[in-house]
This record gives structure tokens, sequence and C-alpha cells, in this order.
């Protein structure tokens, strides 16, 4: 059911960023410089062992004063509880045990959740190990030191992390049905729209308690096909602050993409996409999972011969970043269009999971290149040996070179557009790996 979550809590200065730029490694540091692809560091891909994991920052916290910092501590906390599978609840040795610490493990026991202790900045077991024994008071197990700018301990702590997962693979091979969340940002219809699915069908086959998170994943079956529908129950507690909510609303957004194989982001037609929606539509898209654009309230834009060109123009603007994503227009309240998402949904989980044979593919290349030829520097010409796919979700093609330097990002783009032409896969992104054969 995609990957597993495991959610970074602590105060202001114990070490959160350090560790979370550690485990993140290159991967979060140099990021596509694409418009929409998230850039915060709200979530990162980690490896650890046999173990693909996502690491969410639930958030910094001011300094303030201490009030302030224990109700944005149980923020944090709370958004963990709601999100992560795995809390890693970091403190710091050298500032000691405080009364924040202890009330916010108050609220990860009561969670029921796997929470991993950890005590920063023990840069010499031998000197700190007595200040960590006192972490035990906490009640959350043995406490795990380590020092994040020290590189030190995170082997037994990620060992920790993962041995809370679920088994990789797990009752994933009988589980045919296609997985749909809907996602973007608070308010802008998404429990409207799970309910006038449902509604129109009225088969809901049984409401199963979501993985180890507190949603609810409602089955409902369509036409004798059954799909998923990944709660992402929106923000449960007002919040003083735009920024918290929306931080908020993006981690929810995280994981149940991450479960998802096709994901409906939804947009306000009232305000006009923004760039929150981009943010959260980014994630779809680097997760590679199939997209369609929802536009939500189309009953309440007043409307004139150009109002639909007009608001597809702004929205191919602002996600640049995916052309081959269906837009259409809908109304949750009013049930217009709702249905029709059924029949994108199949369409683009097929194309997201279409395979194309080796000979085939290869044959459209060919005529591609002898089109346009491929680029050349200081007289050495690239040449394109063959082509194969080797992933579904999304689609993940090789292309074997004679030099990988030649090939340039535009020619993948004309090789990615002529693939498009010839087999379509509207509604998922494209993934291409650059191979060197030598000798040739």
């Amino acid at each position: 059911m995609g990957k597993p979550v495991a959610a970074v809590v602590g105060r202001p200065n114990v070490g959160k960023s350090t560790l979370f730029n550690y485990l993140a490694g290159e991967r979060i540091a140099i990021v596509e410089d694409t418009p929409g692809v998230t850039r915060d560091r709200i979530y990162a891909d980690v490896s650890w062992l046999n173990y693909d994991f996502t690491l969410v920052d639930t958030g910094g916290i001011e300094p303030d004063s201490k009030d302030v910092i224990l109700s944005q501590m149980r923020e944090q906390a709370q958004i963990a509880i709601d999100t992560a599978d795995v809390i890693l609840f970091l403190t710091d040795v050298r500032q000691g045990l405080t009364d924040a610490d202890g009330k916010v493990a108050d609220l990860l026991r009561r969670s029921h959740k796997p929470v991993v202790l950890v005590v920063n900045k023990v840069d010499s077991f031998e000197k700190f190990m007595p200040d960590v024994y006192e972490f035990y008071n906490l009640g959350l197990g043995e406490p795990f030191p380590i020092s994040a700018a020290s590189k030190l301990g995170l082997g037994e702590m990620l060992d920790e992390v993962v041995s809370h997962f679920p088994a990789q693979g797990q009752n994933e091979e009988e589980d045919d049905r296609i997985k749909v969340a809907i996602v973007g940002k608070p308010n802008v219809g998404k429990s409207s729209l799970v309910n006038r699915l449902l509604g129109e069908d009225r088969v809901i086959v049984s409401d199963i308690a979501g993985t180890t998170r507190d949603a609810i994943d409602t089955s409902v079956k369509h036409h004798g096909k059954e799909y998923l529908f990944i709660d992402t129950a929106g923000i449960r507690r007002k919040s003083k602050v735009k920024e918290e909510l929306e931080r908020y609303s993006v981690i929810r957004a995280v994981t149940a993409i991450e479960r998802a194989d096709v994901v409906l982001v939804m947009i306000d037609a009232t305000e006009g996409v923004t760039e929150q929606d981009a943010k959260i539509a980014g994630i779809a898209h680097d997760r590679g999972k199939g997209i369609v654009i929802v536009v939500n309230k189309w009953d309440a834009v007043e409307k004139d011969g150009k109002t639909v060109y007009r608001h597809t123009e702004r929205i191919r603007q602002v996600l640049s970043f995916m052309t081959y994503a269906h837009i259409v227009f809908i109304s949750a309240k009013t049930g217009q269009r709702a249905i029709k998402l059924y029949e994108m949904v199949e369409a683009v989980h097929q194309n997201n999971t279409m395979r194309i044979s080796t000979g085939v593919l290869n044959e459209i290349v060919t005529e591609a290149v002898a089109m346009q030829q491929p680029p050349s520097d200081k007289g050495k010409r690239l040449k394109i040996f063959y082509v194969t796919q080797v992933s579904v979700k999304p689609p993940t093609f090789v292309i074997f070179v004679n030099n990988k330097k030649l090939m340039h990002f535009s020619y993948v783009r004309y090789l990615e557009n002529r693939i498009r032409e010839a087999f379509g896969f509207q509604g998922t992104s494209l993934k291409f790996i650059i191979r060197e054969r030598r000798g040739e």
C-alpha cells in the first residue's frame, strides 16, 4: 500500500533539520528546478537496509514563549500521529529533559503509534550516557543516543525505525483495486466529492480502517469494478496560522499520494490555481502517480464563451510540469461531470501501468531519430543503440547510448513526445534513465 511514513517531532534546536537533511541525503539538496516540485523540505525518500520509506518533517517551531512552544509541539505531534506509521521523537541531551518533552510524550504514548525516542547531540557516549538514561522517565521505552552532526548511532536508530514497518509487499498481491487519493487544499471539496462518488452507486463494499493511520479507506463498486478511495480527511483542528494549516494539508497529501495509484488533484474554481495546488500536484508528479486535475465548484463560476479556455491556460501555466494530465471541470455539489471521473481514473491507471514491447518501442525511436538527428559535440555525435521499458508506475524507460553527456535534456523531451504521440500515456509522467554502453 505504498511506502511507510516516519515523522520527526521535537523542540526547537534539538537538531531536527540536521538529522532530516542527513537522512534525506543528496536527494533533498539537488532538486530539479521545475515549478511546483516541492522544495521546502517537508518530506524526503530514505532507504535503509531493504526498506524504502518517506521521512516527513512536521515543521519548525518558533521559539517565543514556553506556552507557544508547547502548543506548537502538540500540533506537530498530532500531525505525526495522524499521518505516520512511526514517530521519531527527537530530544537533546544537552538541554536535558524538559516539561514540554514530558507533555508531548504523554500525547504520543496515548496514540498507540510506535515511537522511537531519540536523544541527540550525544557526541561522546562515555561522557553523555548517564544523561541519556534520564530520558527513560518519558515512558517511551529505550532512548536511542545519536549525534546527527557527527553521524553517530544512526544505524541503530534506523534499525529500530524500520522494525516497526509492515513487511514490504505484505497484502499487496491480492489487492487489485485501483487506489484513488483525492488531494487538494483545505475546503476545496474533497469530502463532498468522495460522498458524491459513493452516493451515485451506493454499493459500498466495506469501510476498512486505513493501515495504521487514522483514515478510513472506503471501497466502492462502480459498474462491477472495485475502487478504494483513500481518505485524506482535512484539518481536524482550527489553526491560527495559515502556514501551519497549509503545511499540515501538504503532509496529509504526501501520505495519501504515497499509497495511491491515481491521484485526483482538486483545484477550487472560484480561487483559481495557486502555489499550494502546484506544491501538492508536484508531489504526485514526483511520485510518478497517475494524475487527473479536477477543477471543483464549477457551478459557482460565472461563465462566458472563454471561461474554460482561460482556466485551462492558467492551470497549464502554473502546472507546466504536468502537461500530460487531463483537466476536468466538475461540481461535487451538483454532481456535474463527477461520475465521469471513474472513467478517467480507469484510463489513467491503465496508462500508468502500460508496458510497451521493446521491438515496437525501438521502431518508434528509430523513426524519431531519423526525423531529428541526435545532438553532437566537438565532432562526436550521440548514438542511441536501443530503448527498453524496465518498469511501470510510472512507465520507466532505459535508453542505451554511446555517451551520456551528449544526451541533452531537450532531446529526451523530444523522444518522450514521440513516444506519447504513439502510445498516449495520458495522465502519467514518464521516466527516462540514460545508460552508456562501453566499447561501441
